[in-house]
């Protein structure tokens, strides 16, 4: 059996203009012959996999009798093994591969004529009768052959044995910018995106089963609230204001809540105008829940909850290998403060500083520097400490750790610690070195909201770039009243790779940001 499909990792781009050429002219045989290349429809397939299941058996036990009734599938060409008037060929769609026969003793004139233009990678539609060869490989016997889509493009080689890829696409780029080339050929990406698709839904159905409700709120905002973040600006012609492309939709789901709403969520976008990065796409993909008469503790548990069920019921087990390392997603998980985690990981102690109205930038940056840290460019004391965080501790925290109480100036929608205004009640949880999360116990008091808002202001007045904005009609939401409240974010693209076990977030987003191509002549 050749291998699947297409052309020869060294095939230069004249080799691959070459084939297409060839392609090309059976395309146009095709046509002369009377057969549409591209028909309209085909009817009545079988998913691949349940043929085998039916026919062979979900243990590849059973063989088909001889007066088995014929069955109609269809898929990607992956391979064909050419035996003069006869063809071996390998078939697949979305649930798996078959074996096909077909030959000019049982295929029609029209069909043979088919068969003799197949290349990798043409879809076609074949009608016929399961068998096991000699060799005992599930197979259906071709009566009928169907062209759906006659292949112009050869698709690159990805190896397999064993059942394991290997020799993929050596261009990882190109999985990226032609993901559809990726899917078509690498089962590893469709596993991934599929994962990603059962993911998002055990989510949505552990929450409903929880009496959560799925709410939607503007993609569009005018003001650009509920998070630090730089957002994309556009412009709405007929109203000829600017609007932002949501950078988090809190405020909006908070607001539900005021409305009377107890348990709500959204999945959906957000968007950041920020860095391109392994951890960080423009457009990601969130989860927000909001739970009335709740605090962080109740989003604790939520947190751990939805890890865990995820990994029990997607992956069989709470042991998760990722890298080189073995997660353990078994609550409960690790708790530690903040700065407390800070001062562990190397002897600084900024807790001391927690009762100034304005700590010194210059101080922090100070202490930075004696741990080998630059921070010349951050405006604020807060905004260093968070550096020294990011890059001395974030990194080190592998297995699940819940890292809270965060302090007050850098979580402006969060409750204060009855007892200790400094600190809020707040907490992220961390996986294999990457923040996860974000969940507080909800501020609810108008008037500490204004205040807060009004100390981020100030924040921005002094450069500080990602400040959140002042959102009025927020805070007269609260001033109707909000119950006590606990809220969760997740980052789905983050929890998608853990899951999936990869290291970049573009290999979790089916058609991630790219920088567009240069073509020649342009400027």
């Amino acid at each position: 059996m050749s291998e699947s499909p297409g052309t020869p990792p060294e095939s230069t781009e004249a080799d691959l203009s070459q084939l297409a050429a060839q392609r090309l002219g059976k395309l146009n045989a095709l046509i002369a012959h009377g057969i549409d290349p591209y028909p309209v429809r085909f009817t009545d397939k079988e998913e691949i996999a349940q043929i085998r299941k039916t026919h062979f058996g979900a243990n590849n036990d059973l063989t088909p009798t001889e007066g088995v009734a014929p069955v109609a599938t269809a898929g990607r060409v992956v391979a064909i093994r050419d035996m003069g008037k006869a063809q071996f060929l390998q078939i697949q769609d979305q649930s798996g591969r078959i074996q096909l026969y077909a030959g000019n003793k049982t295929l029609n004139e029209n069909d043979y004529f088919v068969l003799r233009q197949l290349d990798l990678g043409d879809i076609i539609g074949i009608r016929g009768k399961p068998f096991r060869t000699k060799t005992g490989e599930p197979s259906i016997h071709a009566d009928e052959l169907t062209m759906l889509a006659k292949n112009l493009h050869p698709l690159p080689v990805v190896k397999e044995k064993d059942g394991e890829t290997y020799d993929g696409i050596s261009d990882i780029e190109l999985r990226y910018r032609q993901r559809y080339i990726d899917l078509a050929v690498n089962a590893d990406a469709r596993a991934t995106f599929a994962l990603r698709s059962a993911i998002l839904r055990e989510i949505r159905d552990l929450l409903h089963r929880r009496g959560f409700m799925e709410v939607e709120t503007p993609m569009m905002q005018a003001i650009a609230s509920g998070a630090a973040a730089r957002p994309f600006t556009t412009h709405h012609n007929a109203l000829d204001i600017d609007l932002y492309m949501r950078i988090a939709p809190e405020l909006y789901l908070k607001r539900l809540i005021v409305g009377g709403y107890e348990k709500v969520f959204e999945m959906n976008r957000n968007f950041r105008n920020e860095g391109i990065s392994t951890k960080h796409n423009p457009e990601f993909t969130m989860i927000e829940i909001y739970q009335a008469y709740a605090d962080y503790n109740t989003m604790m548990q939520l947190t751990e909850d939805i890890f865990e069920s995820l990994a029990t019921k997607l992956i069989g087990s709470t042991e998760l290998p990722y890298g080189n390392a073995t997660i353990s997603l078994k609550k409960p998980w690790k708790r530690i403060g903040y700065l407390e985690s800070i001062k562990e990981a190397t002897g600084l102690d900024f807790e001391k500083f927690l009762g100034d109205e304005n700590p010194s930038a210059a101080e922090a940056k100070k202490m930075a520097a004696s741990i080998g840290l630059k921070a010349e460019a951050l405006h604020t004391f807060w905004e260093v400490v968070d550096l020294v965080f990011s890059e001395k501790v974030e990194p080190n925290l592998i297995q699940p750790t819940i890292v809270m109480h965060y302090p007050k100036a850098i979580s402006p929608l969060a409750k204060s610690i009855p007892g200790n205004p400094h600190l809020v009640e707040r907490f992220e949880p961390y996986i294999t070195g990457r923040e996860m999360g974000n969940a507080f116990s909800e501020l609810n008091d108008p008037l500490e909201q204004d205040r807060r808002f009004s100390e981020q202001a100030a924040q921005k007045a002094s450069g500080a770039e990602e400040t959140m904005a002042t959102d009025d009609d927020f805070v007269t939401a609260l001033k109707v009243g909000m119950p006590p409240t606990g809220g969760l974010g997740l980052g789905i693209d983050r929890l998608v790779m853990l899951f999936a076990n990869k290291a970049s977030i573009k290999d979790v987003i089916l058609f991630p940001l790219l920088r567009p191509l240069r073509h020649e002549g342009a400027d």
